[in-house]
């Protein structure tokens, strides 16, 4: 095939707040009214720093005046999008508008990214619910090219959590996303959530945890964007050795499991350490059968058999570990409509990246490995592919390619 198929691991979508409004179950909407009022007043008070308003400027600019936000709501946009930047199909997660310019809504009360923090569980629950039935209705208008992952909070009512995932299940969403964080919730090593992983499972559902949240002890003082910004790999990465040390692959062993927006490099030097605690060494002796009690096998092997990294706008450090991670592990993605993602420079950016990776690794990483894991129908989007995805010669030959917008 001279075109590669090109499957982004990670997406964002929504629409406006009223019609988020309109999927809300009656009892809520009241509630969502309040609740936008107070994310509107808070964005104004963080609004002065003339840098950014310059970018925000900037940027709206070099999308055609909307930020690229109306692809989060507007299906025919989309794909039109889609082809421009050569991909085929896309897996979606919420919150599309990171740039709080209000055109659109995030998941209704912050049920999202941000995982319900703060907001008293049911309503979280209720702004999932209204996601959800949002997000199937878009993949509906673009069921071959749309992979739907459901918002769902698994860190009060398991039973309700279930109950959504199945919805979801039976509505055409193919993932579920879970809080990063637990806050105050037991840790994801708790019994408790065993049903979820259970259910997952036994549906095919693909579990994801995607950054964006971080810790709150530091308010909005000096530095506050920075130290985010330093850290948040980290709490994005959290989850991974909790479900690996607490046996959660091991009891699930068809349990598929992906950290979206979080880069892949970390994890070559954080899996080589894990290793070496499970095989033993003179610095663990000391803590006995820890490391190996809920294992059967090295931690790299859950890695290779049950975690993929959707490593969104990979970084040369990705690329160039990639065989210290597992090149099957490894997702692309285009972070669209984010401003750090490729954007509306796709195409630029795969040549950047992969231009001297190996064909047989670029198709891997590009797509054929998100279509295994999604079940996507290859057969189906070949006509696609073959129009609109980026050809061999575009990726790894040797006439240049202009970083201007396809």
């Amino acid at each position: 095939m001279s075109h590669y198929l090109v499957v982004s691991a990670d997406g964002h979508a929504g629409p406006p707040a009223d019609q988020y409004r309109e999927y809300l179950d009656p009892g809520y909407r009241e509630a969502f009214d309040e609740h936008q009022t107070q994310l509107r007043e808070m964005l104004e008070l963080m609004r002065g720093d003339k840098s950014r308003e310059d970018f925000v400027e900037k940027w709206e600019h070099l999308t055609g005046g909307d930020g690229g936000l109306l692809a989060a709501y507007d299906s025919d946009h989309r794909d039109k999008v889609l082809d421009d930047q050569g991909v085929a199909a896309e897996v979606l997660f919420p919150d599309a508008d990171v740039l709080g310019t209000g055109r659109i809504a995030a998941s209704p009360f912050g049920s999202g990214l941000g995982g319900g923090a703060g907001v008293e569980p049911d309503k979280v629950m209720a702004g999932a619910r209204a996601h959800n039935r949002w997000l199937a209705d878009f993949v509906s208008q673009s069921p071959l090219r749309r992979i739907g992952v459901a918002v769902v909070p698994i860190l009060h009512d398991i039973d309700a959590a279930i109950n959504e995932i199945r919805t979801a299940r039976e509505v055409g969403l193919k993932g579920v996303l879970i809080p990063t964080r637990w806050f105050d919730a037991p840790a994801y090593h708790d019994d408790r959530y065993e049903p979820v992983w259970a259910t997952c499972e036994e549906l095919g559902m693909v579990v994801h945890t995607h950054s964006g949240s971080g810790p709150a002890d530091y308010g909005l003082g000096r530095g506050m964007m920075a130290i985010y910004a330093t850290e948040a790999w980290w709490w994005a990465a959290r989850p991974f050795w909790v479900l690996v040390w607490s046996g959660v692959f091991e009891r699930h062993r068809n349990l598929q499991y992906v950290i979206a927006e979080n880069g892949a490099w970390w994890m070559a030097d954080t899996i080589f350490k894990m290793d070496e605690k499970y095989l033993g060494s003179h610095n663990t002796e000391k803590m006995g059968n820890a490391f190996r009690e809920d294992l059967s096998m090295k931690p790299s092997e859950y890695l290779d058999r049950n975690c993929f990294l959707a490593a969104s706008t990979p970084g040369v450090e990705d690329i160039e570990r990639r065989h210290l991670i597992g090149t099957d592990n490894i997702l692309w993605g285009n972070d669209l409509p984010h401003p750090e993602g490729t954007f509306p420079y796709t195409r630029y950016w795969i040549r950047e990246r992969f231009r001297e990776v190996p064909a047989d690794e670029t198709r891997r990483i590009l797509g054929a490995t998100a279509a295994g894991l999604y079940g996507l129908d290859v057969a189906r989007l070949q006509p696609i592919v073959d129009g609109i995805g980026p050809t061999a010669e575009e990726v790894h030959g040797d006439v240049p390619l202009e970083k201007v917008p396809a």
